[in-house]
């Protein structure tokens, strides 16, 4: 056995997010203003997002300096290591060389906090006084909380109730942080009445979590909204995840065949796989990069590409992506952060030109992935990480049947000490295989009365 753990310098943090837009060889479709249908322009995100933001949603610079303060306080957590999975490895007795990038060591315990700190950063510069935002699982939550108590901003978490009442702990640490937290859909805005009226019961969703905080921050000029993925900003300050990984990769003598990453809106996936995916538009590798995604949301690999609503209430701009429809509530599984209708732009817009590629794994097969991860390997991942597992462990015995060794390299977004729960109802028989029958999707894809792309 060889080295295990590939360490990097707190000097070596990137300086740079890495903007993929400038390297793709078709860009991405611009949004439309839902009224109009009229392609808009940044002025209409202005009520929203702070304009250092726009800028970088709407740039097509290569790389985009990191500021120092949001260096220095990346510092508190990266580099991340990267493991090399012998445990893994040997568990599966494939000749496949696997390694994994692990950002669980953050402060929340997962990979969000590298936007929400740049976030919550450019928010202070233009302000702001208050940020509201939604989240799944709540890791995205926690990890605003903790950024936005670091700039002294007032933090509003509009969390699923679903994950609201399944992780009562993540609801403690947002609070931990200074943050308040709102199970979705409540009453306090009037898309999620609207929800609460057609349904007094709702889970809730990504989508109407959303809407909620989006509405909440339009009623007031002190305040603005945060997201935690989909959006271009947000997967490119993730992508400090994968320029790290490159440094990695090349200490260990190594360069992976394939790269993967779970997928909920994108952020995740992009924060690894675009710094390989510029290794292959510039150099001419040929890195394949995969997305995981659960059957019970499967957008990618069973959506349709359209313009659609970001939210359920129909409130953000129309964007191209793969979605299947913004009024679809995933059915109720633990992954709370791979619960979205939609995938981000950027990602679709590459899906769409088979640069990547994307597949679904069920709920329970997951649930197997990550518990035989936890025992090879230590760390017990969050019900999202699970699902890039599954890939792996799918590549893995694909290498063993063909006798070929190849190098595989995954995001380990996060640990699930939070998400005992979920393995708690695995270890009872309550998680069962879930897949969308196409009925289901064509049902909500008729809803969907926005235009069609050519």
């Amino acid at each position: 056995m060889g080295q295990r753990k590939f360490m990097l310098e707190e000097n070596e943090i990137p300086e740079n997010w890495y903007n993929i837009v400038a390297d793709m060889p078709n860009k991405p479709l611009p949004p439309l203003h839902p009224g109009t249908l009229e392609p808009i322009g940044p002025e209409a995100l202005a009520p929203l997002f702070p304009m250092a933001l726009i800028e970088q949603e709407v740039s097509m610079e290569k790389w985009i300096s990191i500021p120092d303060e949001v260096r220095n306080i990346y510092g508190l957590w990266r580099p991340t290591p990267l493991y090399r999975a012998y445990g893994l490895e040997k568990a599966l007795d494939t000749p496949a060389k696997i390694y994994y990038k692990y950002e669980g060591v953050s402060p929340s315990g997962s990979h969000k906090p590298n936007t929400a700190v740049a976030q919550a950063y450019y928010n202070k510069k233009e302000g702001v006084k208050r940020i509201t935002t939604e989240t799944g699982a709540g890791q995205w939550g926690s990890a605003l909380s903790f950024a936005c108590q670091h700039f002294n901003i007032d933090c509003e978490v509009y969390m699923v109730k679903l994950s609201y009442n399944h992780k009562p702990y993540r609801k403690s640490m947002m609070n931990t942080w200074g943050a308040k937290v709102y199970a979705s859909p409540t009453d306090l805005t009037e898309a999620g009445k609207k929800i609460l009226t057609q349904d007094p019961n709702s889970p809730g969703s990504l989508g109407i979590a959303i809407s909620e905080a989006v509405e909440a921050a339009m009623r007031d000029d002190q305040t603005k909204y945060a997201l935690g993925s989909v959006l271009n900003h947000v997967k490119l300050h993730q992508t400090v995840i994968g320029q790290e990984a490159v440094k990695q990769m090349e200490k260990a003598g190594d360069m992976p065949d394939i790269v993967i990453a779970p997928f909920g809106g994108g952020s995740n996936f992009a924060g690894i796989a675009f710094p390989f995916l510029r290794l292959n538009f510039e150099e001419g590798k040929n890195i394949r990069c995969i997305s995981s995604e659960p059957t019970s949301c499967p957008k990618l690999t069973r959506g349709v590409f359209k313009y659609d609503f970001g939210d359920t209430g129909g409130m953000t701009p129309l964007l191209p992506m793969y979605t299947l429809g913004h009024d679809f509530v995933p059915a109720p599984i633990h992954a709370g952060g791979l619960r979205y209708h939609g995938a981000g732009v950027i990602v679709s817009q590459l899906l769409k030109d088979k640069l990547i590629e994307a597949v679904a794994h069920d709920n329970l097969e997951v649930f197997d992935a990550g518990v035989l991860f936890a025992k090879a390997e230590g760390i017990i991942p969050a019900p999202e990480a699970t699902h890039g597992i599954a890939t792996v462990i799918a590549e893995a015995n694909r290498c063993k049947e063909e006798g070929i060794s190849r190098t595989i390299l995954f995001n380990l977004c996060g640990h699930g000490n939070f998400d005992m729960k979920a393995y708690d109802d695995y270890f009872e028989g309550k998680i069962v295989k879930h897949e969308l029958t196409q009925e289901q999707i064509n049902a909500s894809l008729a809803k969907l009365n926005t235009p069609e792309i050519p």
